[in-house]
């Protein structure tokens, strides 16, 4: 049976870590979902991993969508979650409702992840919790306000802990079931761990939050940018390309010592 919200909520209260990563296709997905953890998140990472953008903004809502249903064929027990894409949330209660809604109705997933706590986004999550649908809060660096943000970690200074503190108490009070804490400095990830009902589940982060969740192509290898709080378990790229670069040439010099030039007419073709 796949892990329902109340399981991750359930993991907190016992101390049991939770694990999660994300995926954006089937065969991504059957990874994931072999390495026995948690929680998968088709994020709109998606935009820079699958796609080749420099940013997460491009992807689109039916993208998003049909990356879900990929994903979610091969996906049996994690809890599955979508990313709400850039300009599908933002712009009032009821756009929210009807894009939340196309993840729930088309896809497999159970709930959906907004970024941030400005007033649209608060009201379109009171709104989406009041129709039933289920979301995953996200402070810190949010990639969707990277022309503003930048990259770097964010809530450095004393105030911006207090107003990011405010807003991870102000996403539990509209009904959010998680929440993601990126590339934000540990001891306040591991004070609102300690205050917060909800899990907390950092990225970059620290250790001292109720779960982690990291980019599966950036632990992999596969991306060439790597975030500075992700360390690659295996060199992926390289090694593929090598495997490859290796086939292809195998392939070249077996044709050269089986299928030498011939002089004269060309070989009648088979069909």
């Amino acid at each position: 049976m796949p892990l329902t919200i109340r399981d991750l909520q359930d993991y907190k209260r016992q101390g049991r870590i939770i694990t999660a990563l994300t995926a954006w296709d089937a065969l991504s997905g059957a990874w994931v979902d072999a390495s026995g953890c948690d929680m998968v998140l088709v994020g709109d990472s998606l935009a820079m991993v699958s796609l080749g953008h420099p940013t997460t903004l491009p992807v689109s809502l039916g993208a998003m969508v049909h990356h879900a249903q990929a994903v979610g064929r091969t996906i049996h027990r994690p809890l599955l979650v979508a990313d709400l894409p850039f300009l599908s949330y933002q712009c009032g209660a009821e756009q929210a409702v009807a894009a939340a809604g196309r993840f729930l109705k088309e896809t497999p997933c159970q709930a959906v992840k907004l970024e941030g706590a400005e007033p649209e986004t608060m009201a379109a999550i009171s709104r989406l919790v009041r129709t039933g649908i289920p979301v995953m809060g996200h402070l810190g660096l949010t990639p969707q306000s990277v022309h503003r943000l930048g990259w770097g970690r964010q809530a450095c200074s004393a105030p911006d802990q207090e107003q990011l503190r405010q807003k991870a108490l102000d996403l539990q009070q509209q009904g959010c079931f998680a929440l993601v804490l990126e590339h934000i400095p540990a001891v306040l990830a591991g004070g609102l761990r300690r205050e917060l009902d909800i899990p907390v589940i950092g990225i970059g982060a620290g250790p001292d939050c109720d779960g982690q969740i990291l980019v599966t192509a950036d632990l992999l290898g596969l991306t060439a940018r790597q975030p500075p709080f992700v360390k690659p378990r295996l060199q992926g790229a390289e090694m593929f390309k090598q495997a490859l670069q290796g086939w292809c040439h195998e392939q070249r010099h077996q044709g050269q010592t089986t299928h030498p030039p011939k002089e004269g007419n060309p070989p009648t073709p088979d069909c």
